[in-house]
């Protein structure tokens, strides 16, 4: 089972590394980690997608919830939560199959980010589902390298009030 955790941190020098110690010391599968500011400078947002039983993530949440510089901790439903993710791909480009190659970007509601001789950086972002199928869609060409964000997710409804710490 997969759980979405959104964790309000002071935004304070390794406050990220003290939750993804606690989380991997504790044996649980980390799926994606991504941190950034919130509204308040002061404040930083981590999304965890961790994988485990219910009683094993409720546990999680607990030991989280004990760190000095945490502020709130949320178990966010997947079915309540709005989600997105970002991906960066640098494709192969050859000359011959530009055309083919710019018609499926195109189709797959990708950005250009960048063109070089032989290659071309890509951009896209949504769900994970879509980030996924984009880059599924680019199959016929070589993929050289490629960086996804992970999951951010923000509870749906007023700033979160009312989310289950323990979904």
């Amino acid at each position: 089972m997969k759980k979405i955790i959104s964790i309000l941190v002071r935004n304070k020098p390794g406050v990220l590394s003290h939750v993804a110690g606690l989380v991997t010391r504790r044996a649980y599968n980390v799926e994606s980690i991504a941190a950034g500011p919130t509204e308040d400078r002061k404040i930083t947002r981590i999304t965890l997608v961790v994988s485990g039983d219910e009683k094993v993530l409720e546990q999680v949440v607990r030991q989280i919830q004990k760190l000095v510089d945490v502020i709130k901790v949320d178990g966010i439903p997947h079915e309540s939560a709005m989600t997105g993710e970002l991906a960066l791909i640098t494709v192969s480009l050859p000359r011959e199959r530009k055309s083919e190659l710019m018609n499926l970007v195109s189709l797959l509601g990708m950005t250009v980010k960048t063109i070089e001789k032989d290659s071309i950086t890509l951009q896209v972002a949504g769900s994970a589902q879509r980030v996924d199928s984009a880059i599924n869609g680019l199959s016929p060409f070589t993929i050289k390298s490629m960086a996804r964000t992970g999951l951010v997710a923000l509870p749906l409804g007023q700033n979160g009030e009312g989310a289950d710490p323990f979904p």
